[in-house]
């Protein structure tokens, strides 16, 4: 495979959007695009962005669509949210470019939770379904006919709560206490299912998983996963959810043909869900390796940013600045590898005790990552002589240091902590 790959995501926003980029954007044969109709994270993210892509509700959105996909060569969309899957696929064969999904039939069903009861009415994964008040038991669950995760949905407990429940556009069924899982799947171009992994919900925020680990693919998981995939026709990635009822038997909330936000946990088991389906969309057979470890995942909001200054030197400390309590400050490194990529000029400016090349070499830090070395020899010299440029910055753990500059040379100065503010995430 030599040619490149190019590959839209959209709209590139929302976790699962980032974790096809994080799947993705390392990928040598892949070169991947971020679209959005409203500009929010990914564009901390994405190198390649298009940020004014017209609403689907636009008239003309199918023409400008085009024309971005003809510009940009795109050879594969993921689309990221359901109501753009189905949108899509509803027009597929207006659209220059392939699409990961089901087909049309498989994203309406999927959308719509009633019609996903009437496909399965007849199998064994469904909880039971209350069609009226007079049929409800107590506790039971309400949630809308379309829309994904938990929006919308809750538990109702009594009559009172029953009253206000609009039986058609809305799906109630018997609530379910048990265990909750998601089950991340992979159907290849043939309409095989070649890959089932469940994973637990161990802690939710925003209807997300922010902890889980992965689990035993037992018989029943693996029946939910057959069914679903026997009466719909998946192509690529593809996942749902299940929850215990009171008798410890799972059963299905829900399925989605995009990608979902977690499927990071899969991807650390070695299982890059949205590279094999690039591949399998674009006609190529896959295999498929599952390194067999226990792992648990954890995740808490991650602040990316952007500073209005421009600078063109860099001049940093060495000292517990590069290093960090006898080791390399791994914050600090990753940035100065972002300057010497973007041709920024990194000059180191240190009073270091001992012999400097002994300890970078120690610390396996190559010399030529520097413009310049300056090491200072006296402890009255001040670091501030040795700046040239205004078009810099300055980096040292130690206030004095970082105040003298600013007051000389009126530049941003950083303390060790605020390197985060200045990488640049953008693959």
């Amino acid at each position: 495979m030599t040619k490149k790959i190019n590959v839209l995501v959209f709209p590139a926003e929302g976790q699962n959007a980032y974790e096809l980029h994080d799947a993705l954007s390392t990928c040598v044969n892949i070169h991947l695009i971020g679209g959005t109709s409203v500009a929010r994270h990914g564009e901390f993210l994405f190198d390649n962005y298009i940020n004014n892509i017209p609403f689907i509700t636009d008239k003309n959105f199918l023409q400008e669509f085009n024309e971005i996909l003809r510009v940009n060569e795109i050879d594969v969309i993921f689309p990221t949210h359901d109501t753009i899957v189905k949108y899509l696929i509803e027009n597929e064969e207006k659209i220059n470019a392939r699409i990961v999904s089901g087909d049309k039939e498989t994203a309406d069903i999927c959308r719509d939770k009633s019609l996903t009861f009437e496909r399965f009415k007849e199998t064994d994964i469904l909880p039971k379904r209350y069609y009226n008040a007079e049929e409800i038991s107590f506790p039971a669950f309400v949630k809308p006919r379309e829309g994904q995760g938990a929006v919308g949905a809750r538990k109702i407990t009594d009559s009172h709560d029953v009253a206000k429940i609009d039986f058609l556009n809305n799906i109630v069924t018997e609530y379910l206490p048990g265990e909750e899982c998601t089950v991340d799947c992979l159907t290849d171009q043939h309409g095989i299912l070649r890959y089932v992994s469940p994973r637990s919900r161990d802690r939710i925020l925003a209807g997300m998983s922010v902890r889980g680990s992965n689990i035993a693919l037992t018989t029943d998981i693996q029946h939910i996963a057959d069914t679903l995939n026997s009466k719909l026709n998946f192509r690529g990635l593809w996942y749902f959810q299940i929850k215990k009822n009171k008798d410890g038997v799972f059963k299905l909330l829900e399925v989605s043909t995009r990608c979902a936000g977690t499927m990071c946990q899969t991807r650390a088991k070695g299982i890059n869900l949205p590279l094999l389906s690039v591949y399998i969309i674009m006609g190529y057979d896959v295999d498929i390796y599952d390194n067999a470890y226990h792992l648990i995942m954890d995740r808490a909001l991650i602040g990316r940013y952007r500073l209005d200054i421009d600078y063109n030197y860099v001049y940093i400390d060495f000292d517990d600045t590069i290093t960090l309590r006898g080791k390399v400050n791994l914050n600090t490194i990753r940035f100065m590898y972002q300057c010497y990529n973007k041709g920024k000029k990194l000059i180191l400016l240190t009073r270091h005790e001992n012999d400097l090349e002994e300890t970078l070499n120690h610390y396996a830090i190559s010399k030529q990552l520097f413009y310049k070395i300056v090491h200072l020899n006296h402890l009255n010299e001040s670091k501030s002589q040795y700046i040239h440029h205004l078009d810099s910055i300055f980096i040292d753990n130690a206030f004095k240091e970082r105040e003298e500059v600013r007051q000389v040379h009126h530049i941003p100065v950083f303390d060790v902590d605020q390197i985060e503010f200045l990488l640049d995430w953008r693959i």
